[in-house]
């Protein structure tokens, strides 16, 4: 049985005094009784203090990004390493973001999320096609090549699918993201399976275990609908998860 997990991806937005008001009203509204897991990833300068107002909380403190470097002479760059030592469990590598506007390869995503395994991080490797994409009919092409960086980066297939299911897979329309337009659950529902049965072609098991969140712009509105189906895990919520209310109704949806 694969564990629910709901994420609030917060980008670049918050202050001192917006988070503390934030975490307060999360903080508020949990209730002892959910059995899914919940996380955060805030902007790297406020992980800290967001860990520090958490640490009473089942919310673990993710990370939106992270270098495929070590250490060394790369300015402005946060290591693996550096996001433990601040209590960091979960990384995002590969969004459409830093995709479409930082230029990310998929193989610099590859060895971002072999880089975040490698140093006791869990990956959660998000995937997804264009508008363009889509209406031409190449949506799972599109996603399989970036599953296929991540696994052909170790060489052996098998191995690199027991390498993927480490981590975390998180399913994003772009043209879904920030625009108020969400997949409807059919459409979202037949990608998350078109992507275990992929998975399953090499290795059942990864398939059946591996989480698929959805991180097409959910809200509490469509929660339900999306979480209600068969293959999605969860969600990577954006906007809504600025607002303390919508991110703790979707919670409470997720249970």
């Amino acid at each position: 049985m694969r564990k629910t997990l709901i994420a609030g991806n917060w980008k670049m937005h918050g202050s001192k005094a917006s988070i503390e008001a934030l975490l307060n009203g999360i903080k508020q509204q949990l209730d002892a009784a959910w059995t899914s897991d919940l996380l955060v990833c805030p902007p790297s300068l406020y992980m800290d203090g967001v860990s520090q107002q958490l640490s009473d909380t089942p919310i673990t403190v993710g990370a939106q990004n992270m270098s495929e470097q070590e250490q060394g002479a790369f300015t402005g760059e946060i290591s693996g390493d550096m996001l433990q030592d601040f209590g960091v469990d979960y990384v995002l590598v590969g969004h459409s973001e830093r995709r479409s506007l930082y230029h990310e390869s998929n193989e610099l995503v590859a060895r971002k999320f072999a880089k975040a395994l490698e140093q006791g991080l869990k990956p959660i490797l998000c995937i997804g096609e264009t508008l363009e994409e889509r209406e031409n009919g190449s949506t799972m092409d599109v996603v399989k090549q970036q599953v296929d960086a991540v696994i052909d980066f170790y060489g052996d297939r098998s191995t690199g699918l027991n390498k993927l299911a480490q981590g975390v897979i998180a399913y994003e329309p772009v043209w879904a993201i920030g625009t108020g337009v969400t997949a409807s659950p059919e459409q979202a529902q037949e990608v998350h399976a078109s992507i275990r049965r992929y998975l399953a072609e090499t290795k059942q098991t990864v398939a059946d275990t591996i989480q698929i969140l959805y991180g097409g712009s959910m809200k509490a509105a469509n929660a339900e609908q999306l979480l209600a189906q068969q293959d999605i895990d969860g969600g990577l919520i954006g906007g809504a998860s600025l607002k303390a209310d919508e991110f703790i109704a979707i919670c409470k949806i997720a249970g």
